[in-house]
């Protein structure tokens, strides 16, 4: 069951311009500066490396809902918000939804490893782009940028700096997405 406002809430506006979307009622609280889009469009089919330094792309996640983060091991407000994205993907991550923790460092998986590892970050995978080239390829201007993607590879929408994702809001947001996607 979803709590909050109705699906159909209006107002809002992505990064595409103005408009509303269906996801602007549940922008509230600890997620109230996630911006929807207006008109989702196609995110970059990121490339990235798996705990086990194996080439994968964005698109080998669709078909599930997808927040995707990006971070790094020495911004401070990122290393904040870890256990808030490792609670949500323990209570929402399933073959509909996953939290995918992009490490930007371009020192590599060892010290997003150990970074993940120190903060007990146990429900996250490990992912790693060594070249930081995901958040200009993504059009972040900061980090932690975050990007709610659809199962068809669409940009949802986004919050650029650090946010409570694993508060009642947060969750109700991702619930509703979820719902929006069909899955």
């Amino acid at each position: 069951m979803i709590a909050g406002p109705q699906i159909n809430g209006s107002g809002g506006t992505g990064g595409s311009g103005g408009g509303s979307s269906p996801l602007a009622g549940y922008v509230t609280g600890p997620v109230g500066n996630f911006q929807p889009a207006a008109t989702p469009e196609p995110v970059p089919d990121l490339e990235f490396h798996d705990k086990d330094g194996k080439t994968v792309h964005l698109s080998d996640f669709r078909g599930r809902l997808v927040l995707l983060n990006l971070w790094a091991t020495w911004c401070v407000p990122c290393r904040e918000e870890m256990s808030a994205l490792d609670g949500l993907q323990a209570a929402l991550g399933s073959d509909r939804f996953q939290v995918l923790a992009l490490s930007v460092d371009k020192d590599g998986l060892e010290l997003a490893r150990a970074f993940l590892k120190e903060v007990k970050a146990g429900h996250l995978g490990l992912y790693n782009d060594p070249t930081s080239g995901a958040n200009f390829k993504v059009r972040g201007y900061g980090l932690p940028t975050t990007l709610l993607v659809s199962p068809d590879g669409k940009e949802l929408g986004r919050i650029v700096g650090p946010a409570e994702w694993n508060a009642p809001e947060a969750h109700a947001l991702i619930e509703a997405a979820i719902k929006l996607s069909g899955r």
